[in-house]
């Protein structure tokens, strides 16, 4: 796992390697085993690196021995056993044991269609240059990121945004319709991001940018491709675990040791149960409960599932200081915004297994491959009144997350009149399913190429990486994506519950009973903070904060606070408020502003 960066200027130029130092400098965090520049004609790349598989000779940017390639890669290729061999076939020897090579030699054989035969999860930049190109690549889920801005004289790329900030010749400047999705929908989705011109490569394309810094997109993959199958519960369930026990072994390849987080869930449990199955031994797992508050967790269920499978348990019971103290560092751990409360127990469960591993194993995806989640099947008479009040999904993904009375009295002008649909994103995934389409597979579509890159995996991978962890994420498999995508309906979901098959598989491998639990999502006790004196002084605060006060009517604030007080609301618009402000001043005001993994996240408001 590793930081990239780099950019192609226009013919004539060569790049500038002080500027390719401060880009690394912004994405070390990703890296902290090595780093690595290199410049070629009009191309610059760097590289931070997490050494994991080839801890030697792994180091980055690669280039071919003729030179007519350069590569900087951030993420696993987890085939690269399988495709070396082939390889090797051809004349292609590897000359180090790093899995990023293979992208390199397999680029050298079979050119773009090298892409389809990649299994992993990855973002690479790759310099061709008898072509006189430069290539971006993501992998097909958008597990990894990578994003890219166009300025006057050259295309720049990085895994965050944070580097690409340290070269803009300007302030960033916020867009008003993405800050606007991010409040209605707790995040931005699509290729455009929260700050003007920086953009998004989308999972499963490359970008070709040639020599004039014209791009070309090239879409190797996509789930839109799947077709839904006709297939029986044996045949499935043996299909199920072939699959699984296949990803498994690739996701396995490492050179260093490697955990789990674990919750009381199904899908922490079933890696679980395979990392037990394939050997892996007395692993460390982690999983994460709260001191002083109502909110139940699941710390006992984990702790079950350890003892179950021989793990070497680490439970976290936090009180709620060190979980909001988290805020100021995870906002600038993700780069961009999203609500995703997760996210601050995400960011202590990474801090504690990176004192001592450099990967885990985490159970994202499951729910979105095997039809996990409710919104995937409601009842008949709340998806028929959704549609009807908010056509175009469905019934999916209909409804803004501020209440009309705060969204009509905070916003500002700005903010009211962004151009632009704020469920655009959800709107277009829908229209671009096929009409053989299940309604189930058309919310799990939508999923696939909204909520999961841009939201989900973000926590998932900058989390994570904030701490110089690599996060597996073995239910995004493609393959098991498509798989999983292509079940009738009735396989996913029987009884108004969903993951039937998954459960089902699963059974005779977990502790009896396991299974009979209720599903609960990864809760963060919010309300129990976010109130009292607390929530006064984030309404206070508020009114001083640039950003907020350019975005948002700030003399409604006092009655926001008001309304949250007294139990009428108000939990989540106050919430956003405070990270929309924090991320403004690091991102905008300050960039380059970086806080400590522990902070008060009031004193960084103002």
């Amino acid at each position: 796992m590793c930081g990239i960066a780099g950019f192609i200027l226009r013919e004539g130029q060569r790049p500038e390697p002080e500027l390719l130092s401060r880009m690394a400098v912004r994405l070390a965090h990703r890296g902290p085993d090595d780093s690595g520049l290199h410049c070629a004609g009009p191309v610059g790349l760097a590289q931070t690196r997490l050494s994991i598989i080839g801890l030697a000779t792994g180091h980055q940017p690669m280039v071919s021995e003729d030179g007519a390639l350069a590569l900087a890669a951030n993420g696993e290729v987890y085939n690269y056993i399988e495709l070396n061999a082939a390889l090797r076939e051809q004349g292609r020897v590897p000359r180090t044991g790093s899995d990023c090579e293979t992208i390199l030699h397999a680029y050298a054989v079979h050119g773009l269609d090298c892409l389809p035969l990649l299994r992993g999860m990855y973002a690479f930049a790759l310099h061709d240059v008898r072509e006189s190109r430069l290539i971006l690549g993501r992998d097909r889920l958008g597990i990894k990121p990578l994003f890219y801005v166009r300025l006057a004289d050259r295309i720049a790329f990085a895994s965050e945004i944070k580097a690409l900030l340290a070269i803009l010749p300007e302030r960033p400047q916020v867009v008003a319709g993405a800050l606007r999705q991010f409040l209605q929908h707790q995040f931005a989705s699509g290729e455009d991001t929260l700050i003007a011109g920086i953009k998004r490569v989308p999972p499963g394309e490359v970008l070709i940018i040639d020599h004039d810094l014209r791009i070309r997109h090239h879409r190797y993959w996509s789930a839109l491709d799947v077709a839904p199958r006709r297939i029986g519960l044996d045949e499935a369930t043996a299909e199920l675990d072939a699959l699984m026990h296949a990803a498994m072994r690739e996701h396995l390849r490492s050179d260093v040791p490697f955990g789990l987080f674990l919750s009381g869930g199904v899908d922490s449990a079933v890696l679980a149960a395979l990392l037990h199955a394939h050997g892996a031994g007395r692993i460390k797992s982690f999983s994460v409960g709260y001191k002083g508050t109502s909110m139940a967790h699941e710390l006992d269920a984990a702790a079950r599932i350890a003892e179950h499978f021989g793990l070497d348990h680490h439970p976290l019971e936090l009180e709620l200081d060190q979980v909001f103290g988290r805020i100021p560092h995870s906002i600038w751990c993700a780069d961009e915004l999203m609500r995703d409360y997760a996210s601050l127990p995400t960011s202590l469960l990474a801090e504690t297994a990176g004192a001592q591993l450099k990967v885990v194993f985490s159970g994202e995806g499951g729910d979105e491959v095997f039809a996990g989640y409710g919104r995937y099947h409601p009842r008949l008479a709340e998806r028929w009144v959704k549609s009807l009040l908010h056509p175009g999904s469905g019934g999916f993904r209909t409804r803004g997350q501020w209440a009309r009375r705060w969204s009509t009295r905070l916003f500002g002008r700005a903010l009211r009149d962004a151009p632009g649909h704020d469920r655009a994103p959800f709107l277009q995934a829908w229209r671009e399913t096929p009409e053989t389409w299940s309604d189930m597979q058309r919310r799990q579509y939508t999923d696939l190429v909204t909520a999961l890159p841009d939201n989900l995996l973000v926590k998932a991978d900058r989390m994570l990486m904030g701490f110089g962890v690599e996060g597996r994420v073995p239910f995004l498999d493609h393959r098991l994506v498509e798989f999983g995508l292509s079940l009738p309906d009735a396989l996913k979901v029987r009884r108004h519950r969903g993951k039937w098959l998954l459960r089902r598989w699963a059974e005779p491998l977990l502790p009896p009973g396991h299974l009979d639990r209720h599903k609960r999502g990864f809760h963060v006790p919010v309300g129990d903070w976010l109130r009292g004196p607390v929530a006064e002084q984030v309404g206070r605060r508020l009114g001083g904060n640039r950003g907020v006060r350019e975005w948002f009517r700030t003399e409604t604030i006092p009655e926001l606070v008001a309304a949250r007080q007294q139990g009428r609301g108000g939990g989540r618009e106050l919430f956003g408020l405070m990270q929309f402000a924090i991320w403004h001043r690091i991102f905008i005001e300050e960039p380059g502003l970086r806080p400590a993994p522990n902070e008060n996240p009031l004193e960084w408001i103002e």
